[in-house]
């Protein structure tokens, strides 16, 4: 099946105008499959990092603007994950995981961010190219999942109230992740005054019990597509708008003139050092695990 059938490494955008809501759901399967494939992750923190891309893919889709990047990050210490790093922009993702290999077997399966990260935060970046702002939420790394992280986030730092549900499924072939948004904003997507946006508002109480039906397998069944699949939870609404957004891709910015540009900033005698036996710099990507040799 091709993915536009199946949903896998899609966008779909949605809005219930009524119910003043709106809300993305995505399914990866061949991109999240790449990005994984760049290091060798035990299962649970393969989970993790899947999970992440997922949340990456909600809310950096969010994000309108042409060249507008959103940047999911964690970072802690005292357990088997200290960093953590996606980001998404313009349709392209991209995941990093760091972790003490032998910590990271002893994780059992369902275990709290605090068994996974020890204690940190989680960084929520939005820089914005045209205006060429940046706004940014930190939340501590606490509760069941990443996905609750992000709940806290929008309830903390833009005062939208959010419900987020992924489900990561793997073997040891292959692995695919789904996850669903739903935002309420009464005054509008362009922002207004937030704070009106209230948990106990009834729209929010109807809209958020019909999202949170959503079973874990859907989001992750290729049988149903996603336009299928929000039909399914708001089927009774009386108008429902969607809008397949562009296809997802791995996206690795990594080049010559990019690092080249990098390693620019560094003094002449740090370079010299870092050169090995032909005269070039290696350069290892965390992001997809290749090595650059750059003339600088």
């Amino acid at each position: 099946m091709r993915d536009d059938d199946t949903g896998f490494d899609r966008v779909l955008a949605f809005t219930v105008p009524a119910r003043h809501a709106r809300g993305r759901v995505v399914r990866l399967g061949p991109v999240l499959e790449t990005v994984l494939s760049a290091h060798t992750y035990p299962r649970v923190v393969k989970h993790v990092l899947a999970e992440a891309l997922v949340l990456t893919a909600l809310m950096g889709s969010l994000l309108k603007e042409d060249g507008a990047q959103l940047t999911f990050q964690a970072q802690a210490e005292g357990g088997a994950v200290d960093l953590l790093v996606c980001d998404y922009r313009d349709g392209e993702l991209r995941g990093y995981l760091r972790h003490d290999p032998d910590l990271a077997t002893r994780l059992e399966e369902d275990c709290s961010l605090e068994a996974i990260f020890g204690k940190g935060y989680l960084a929520i970046t939005f820089d914005l190219a045209v205006s060429n702002e940046r706004y940014q939420g930190v939340v501590p790394l606490e509760g069941t999942s990443l996905a609750h992280a992000c709940e806290s986030y929008f309830a903390m730092s833009e005062q939208v109230p959010t419900l987020i549900r992924v489900n990561v499924r793997s073997s040891d072939a292959h692995c695919v992740a789904g996850g669903l948004l739903v935002q309420h904003l009464p005054d509008g997507e362009e922002g207004k005054e937030r704070l009106h946006a209230k948990e106990q508002h009834p729209d929010w109480e109807h809209v958020s019990i019909m999202a949170g039906s959503v079973r874990p397998e859907e989001l992750v069944d290729s049988v149903l597509n996603l336009e299928q699949l929000v039909w399914r939870l708001f089927h009774e609404e009386e108008e429902v708008r969607v809008e397949p957004l562009e296809p997802l891709q791995r996206g690795c910015r990594c080049s010559v003139s990019y690092y080249q540009n990098i390693l620019s900033r560094f003094p002449e005698s740090e370079r010299i050092d870092m050169r090995d036996e032909t005269g070039l710099i290696p350069v290892d990507c965390a992001f997809c695990s290749k090595i650059l040799h750059i003339p600088a």
